[in-house]
């Protein structure tokens, strides 16, 4: 094998650990927590980034987390707190000093803020808030009195707005006469005298521009703007759908208060995304830090449903006991059926839900996708049922028997694409959240017809 070669084999293990915490650097920290030598965990956190550190707090137990932090001490940075997992977030900030608790608030942007005391118990909201200055915990209380899951609580009271009558060189010389400016923004917002948002400038452009230049002639073609009471995912969705780096947010007059930036709203939608995976499997929201009796109490509800789906496809099973008595080959045979149309149906209803939240499954092509579906479930039927006809006929010597399965299947699979698409899409028209629900109806659905349909056919063939 040449060096190439090898080289070649390597790189996939190499892929998947890219980013990663390195395994000898944590075990460097965590030697140095144990030997409580706080400037040696100094100089190896100090190249880290805070997502790195938040994930090595979210991935070491409580023990070392807590002696982590404690011997970190005042080196501890406001970033990481918005970083770290919000399951082991609280316990972070009950460990951090005072003092240092303070100083890491203090150089966190107001969305970061206000996204640190959403699901913080009052006592730590208040020790939060007293470590802020005037205007930054008047602007963070007025956020926390928006909506939960609004734009008034993504949005960042810091942003930078220009009079839309200036030029070019206004806004430079605006620009680097203020050093109370944003730490990173995009745009520089026009406002009408009445504080109303009218364009966005990139600095880009500014920069490149000359100094004589009106700001209003060189803002950007798509231009949203976002009301504070609107619900975070549609804020989400308009960044994704109009490429938005960033978007002013107006309260109920129309005036500016705040701006989202892209970061923000790809976190939201990156969250809605893994919640609707998580309650597509039935688990619900939680994290691998989550304590035994936190993570049953989650599951076990929709456990308890899936109990009473599997309890009605028993009652089905029930009604053709003497046939399956009769025919031993349909107790053996049956699973198959039900099996793939529970798959099929999955496949159908994963699709549907990314469809609804993406909104891309409207009133106007509903019945085209459930069409499609259909007929996918019936060309997949159909294939398979060729194939478990010979199966059933090669296995048990029974041409009939085939037929059965073989039909069972098409019935069964056409029904699930069918399930899989429409029950998503009513539950989402009756206001019920489509991932949370969906599976159980769809699972209930196909077993319920898959054995319906093989029993019943066996008994009209079979017998």
């Amino acid at each position: 094998m040449t060096e190439d070669q090898t080289e070649i084999e390597d790189r996939p293990e190499a892929e998947d650990e890219a980013y990663l915490l390195d395994k000898k650097t944590v075990s460097s920290i965590l030697y140095a927590v144990d030997v409580g030598d706080a400037s040696a965990l100094t100089e190896l956190m100090e190249p880290l980034h805070a997502a790195d550190i938040a994930d090595l707090l979210e991935q070491i137990n409580t023990y070392d987390r807590r002696r982590l932090i404690e011997l970190y001490g005042r080196e501890f940075d406001g970033d990481i707190l918005s970083e770290v997992d919000e399951s082991i977030r609280e316990e972070v900030i009950a460990i951090l000093n005072p003092t240092v608790l303070a100083n890491a608030v203090r150089g966190l942007d107001s969305d970061d803020v206000v996204d640190l005391l959403e699901d913080l118990d009052e006592p730590q909201q208040e020790a939060i808030l007293g470590a802020l200055e005037e205007p930054d915990r008047v602007a963070v209380a007025q956020a926390l009195s928006y909506p939960e899951y609004s734009a008034g609580r993504l949005m960042q009271r810091e942003v930078v707005a220009a009079p839309e009558h200036w030029t070019v060189g206004d806004a430079i010389d605006f620009l680097r006469s203020h050093d109370d400016l944003p730490d990173q923004f995009y745009h520089v917002v026009l406002v009408d005298p009445r504080m109303h948002p009218v364009g966005n400038v990139t600095l880009g452009k500014i920069m490149r521009s000359r100094r004589d230049v009106a700001l209003t002639s060189i803002t950007e073609e798509i231009f949203k703007i976002i009301p504070v009471d609107q619900d975070e995912g549609d804020v989400a969705y308009a960044f994704n759908q109009y490429h938005l780096i960033s978007a002013p947010v107006v309260d109920e007059s129309g005036r500016l208060v705040g701006q989202i930036t892209i970061d923000d709203a790809m976190a939201v939608l990156d969250e809605e995304h893994e919640e609707d995976i998580l309650r597509l499997a039935g688990v619900g929201e939680g994290s691998l830090t989550d304590r035994v009796i936190e993570t049953t109490k989650g599951r076990f509800p929709w456990l308890a449903v899936n109990l009473v789906t599997a309890v009605l496809a028993s009652l089905v099973i029930a009604q053709f006991e003497e046939a399956i008595t009769q025919v031993v080959a349909l107790a053996v045979l049956m699973p198959i059926v039900a099996s793939m149309g529970g798959n099929a149906g999955t496949q159908s209803l994963t699709v549907a839900v990314r469809a609804l939240a993406t909104k891309d499954l409207t009133g106007s092509n509903v019945w085209r996708v459930i069409r499609r579906e259909v007929l996918v479930g019936f060309v997949n039927g159909t294939a398979f049922a060729v194939v478990m006809g010979i199966v059933g006929l090669i296995w048990f010597g029974s041409l009939t028997l085939g037929y059965v399965i073989a039909a069972a299947m098409i019935i069964n699979l056409v029904v699930a694409g069918l399930a899989g698409t429409v029950i998503p899409i009513v539950l989402d028209r009756m206001g019920i959240d489509p991932a949370l629900a969906s599976g159980a109806f769809v699972t209930t659905v196909t077993d319920v017809v898959g054995f319906f349909a093989f029993l019943g056919l066996a008994v009209l063939w079979l017998l």
